[in-house]
């Protein structure tokens, strides 16, 4: 979570200027999705929006339809996009594109473009549509002065499926138990690991570092942190290009959590940030963070603001948060159990994170609810004063709801003043700190229980129940097939 952040707004602008230096805009007038289009010679966009599960959804528009595209002419049958909350008989899903969003692809193809929108239902945002579930979480934040700002770490493999199914890293050679940042794995990947870098530089994401993670053919290419719906959009992208350009060199890109029995699994591990509306950071401790003490005191209803402006300009923890920090490091792992059903939304999440080991000896994968300082074990990692990292999520999580739900959780402990108590130590969690679902349908439980989280993504509780019951459905399915261990292990045991 480094570096300079830069929108799409202000990149599409920038490119934008010789058009109007050049007079084809006058100065003042509204920028269209056309204009985007043509200023970059864009012949197709991608008009994008992900359902429940984070598939990636769109139609192939061509720029001579860019108007009917962004005046809400393009309509979707939602019941066949996938898990968006959609029957049959249901009215078509409008797509209405974020021109914030705009992003041109040429190293994908030449000509397209991608842009992101959300989803409409008889001219309403339509609550399942998880963009603008997260749209409507921040705008909760803005209520009270606040605005996220989220780095994500996007971790994946890259591998090669043999005839049989027999799954392999796509490297053959990378096959050692502690490949972890290994020289030579990189450079064998050099080719995809630097065309991927050299796109999301051209837009302006700041990638910064391509690492060999900790399985055999597992990668993780990072870019500077955004405000948290830029952020969201980006995993959306990335994880699109990463297929893309990976199969263009005849591999496949994963995100599946735990592909490989003994080796580590793929997080999205999140960093995650509160900031006051003039861009002051509100989570460090200290005179810096007077704003803090203020939003900490309108929001919470146990404290006053004097105990609030006192209890910020020291930290007696030892981490150097402010009392806005601790309340949301506090929501996080106050709703901990719940918020596993967004951030380990898959039934293979949990062969990841109930794993006792990996071939590495390691699986970076927290069980507990526990948060602690620059520590990898801790579920709330705290590597600086400015940012908390949530570990717990993984490759399958939905970027709009791991975010959705980690704010309203957070913000949750900041309302109502939880204590989040004391940081563990390293490795060690405190007494009475819940663990964290061992399958899906335990995470499907734990969100029934909890109305915070349950009602976080729509206000009510009905979009959550509908993701509940999808997600119980989910592991219900495949808990009725028949595996190969259960006929190993059952087939002459009685």
């Amino acid at each position: 979570m480094s570096g300079n952040i830069n929108t799409m707004r202000e990149t599409t602008m920038t490119q934008l200027a010789p058009k109007l230096v050049e007079g084809e805009l006058a100065a003042g007038d509204r920028i269209t999705l056309r204009d985007l289009a043509q200023a970059h010679g864009v012949q197709f966009i991608l008009a994008t929006f992900v359902d429940l599960n984070g598939k990636p959804c769109a139609k192939l528009v061509p720029t001579s339809a860019a108007d009917e595209l962004e005046a809400g002419a393009l309509g979707f049958a939602g019941f066949a996009a996938g898990l968006i909350g959609q029957e049959q008989h249901d009215p078509d899903l409008i797509a209405i594109p974020d021109l914030d969003s705009f992003t041109p692809l040429p190293f994908v193809r030449e000509g397209l473009a991608l842009v992101h929108c959300d989803p409409h239902v008889n001219g309403k945002p339509w609550p399942y549509a998880p963009r603008n579930i997260l749209k409507r979480a921040i705008a909760e934040l803005a209520t009270r002065g606040m605005t996220a700002k989220v780095g994500a770490e996007v971790e994946y493999f890259l591998v090669d499926r043999a005839e049989g199914g027999t799954l392999a890293p796509a490297d053959k050679r990378d096959n050692g138990p502690r490949p972890c940042y290994d020289a030579r794995g990189v450079t064998r990947m050099y080719d995809h690991l630097a065309s991927v870098s050299t796109a999301i530089n051209s837009l302006g994401w700041g990638n910064y570092a391509n690492d060999h993670e900790d399985g055999a053919g597992q990668f993780e290419q990072n870019f500077d942190y955004a405000d948290a719906l830029t952020t969201a959009d980006r995993v959306i992208t990335l994880r699109y290009i990463l297929n893309v350009l990976a199969e263009e060199r005849g591999m496949t890109a994963t995100f599946m959590p735990k592909p490989f029995t003994n080796r580590t699994g793929t997080g999205l591990h999140l960093h995650l940030s509160l900031w006051s509306e003039q861009d002051e950071p509100l989570f460090p401790a200290g005179p810096s963070a007077s704003g803090a003490a203020a939003v900490a005191a309108s929001a919470a209803s146990a404290a006053s603001a004097d105990d609030a402006a006192s209890d910020s300009a020291a930290d007696a923890r030892g981490l150097g948060l402010s009392p806005v920090a601790y309340g949301f490091v506090a929501g996080l792992l106050e709703h901990a159990p719940a918020l596993q059903a967004f951030l380990a939304p898959s039934v293979n999440s949990y062969k990841r994170i109930g794993t006792a080991t990996s071939s590495s000896g390691a699986t970076w994968s927290p069980r507990k609810a526990s948060y602690g300082g620059n520590d990898r074990t801790h579920m709330v990692r705290v590597p600086d004063n400015k940012r908390v990292e949530l570990r717990s999520g993984d490759g399958a999580a939905n970027p709009y709801l791991a975010v959705a739900t980690s704010i309203m959780a957070g913000l949750d402990g900041i309302d109502n003043s939880i204590d989040p108590g004391n940081p563990s130590g390293p490795g060690q969690a405190p007494e009475g700190a819940a663990v964290l679902p061992a399958t899906l349908l335990h995470a499907v439980e734990a969100l029934r229980r909890d109305p915070v989280i349950l009602a976080s993504l729509s206000g009510d509780e009905a979009t959550g129940r509908y993701f509940a019951d999808a997600k119980e459905t989910e592991f219900l399915t495949w808990h009725a097939q028949v595996s190969d261990w259960e006929l190993d292990t059952y087939l002459t045991a009685f």
